[in-house]
């Protein structure tokens, strides 16, 4: 398992690597001692797994964790106890409160093996969807047989998804992680946090502020790619 450690304190995070150098299976690619190096680091490094303090300086765990778009399996460590119903709010894999001890440790750990090893198999059997498909909608009394050839921009609307096709923009009960977890990336891009966008409705191309892009689509839509999707888009759509 590929790991991070994020925690402001430098004798936490040592006291962690420690502890981990007993489970061969964990590959600690790097640490981070604020939400900022975090981002950068998860960006840089695609970690399985992160090891988070809540309790940090400017972001906080959680906060930390409503920027990211991909969200790796999250073990808290905390010296407080406090924070556990909201973490498990956050889908935690575990929350292990400081001192931390080995066996415990083990015990997240194996969790943690288990929950990647399922969401591979799970990538592996899901067919994804791509142009020639045709999907279902229902949105209230009002069904659809929708192309996803002509579905522009999927938006997240709390825990629904909007989807625009046409002149239709009915709401489905499904999370814009799950959507993108069924689409054919090729075709389907996470622009930011909030929207998936077609590829092949992108018009024409800007730079933005600070290394993003702003993509303009054929019907009329102005999506700004975040900083971290930028540089995917660049990597995706050049030689």
């Amino acid at each position: 398992m590929k790991a991070l450690i994020i925690d402001d304190s430098q004798l936490a995070r040592q006291e962690l690597k420690h502890l981990l150098k007993a489970f061969d299976q964990v590959q600690v690619l790097g640490e981070a001692e604020n939400a900022e190096q975090a981002l950068q680091l998860i960006e840089e490094k695609q970690p399985e797994l992160i090891f988070l303090d809540i309790q940090m300086p400017d972001k906080d765990g959680f906060e930390l964790l409503e920027e990211l778009v991909d969200v790796p399996e999250v073990i808290f460590t905390t010296a407080f106890n406090q924070y556990a119903m909201k973490a498990f709010d956050h889908n935690a894999l575990d929350y292990l409160q400081k001192p931390i001890k080995e066996e415990r440790l083990g015990l997240a750990l194996e969790k943690a093996a288990e929950k990647i090893r399922s969401r591979k198999e799970r990538e592996k059997q899901v067919k994804l969807l791509g142009l020639e498909n045709q999907v279902f909608v229902k949105d209230g009394e009002q069904c659809w047989f929708v192309r996803l050839a002509d579905v522009s921009v999927m938006e997240i609307m709390g825990s629904y998804t909007r989807i625009y096709f046409n002149d239709q923009k009915p709401m489905i009960p499904r999370s814009l992680n799950y959507m993108e977890s069924r689409l054919d990336p090729e075709v389907f891009f996470r622009a930011n946090r909030q929207q998936i966008i077609n590829l092949k409705f992108i018009e024409r191309i800007e730079p933005w502020f600070s290394g993003t892009l702003k993509l303009y689509l054929k019907g009329g839509e102005e999506i700004e790619v975040s900083r971290r999707q930028s540089i995917r888009f660049r990597e995706i759509m050049s030689f």
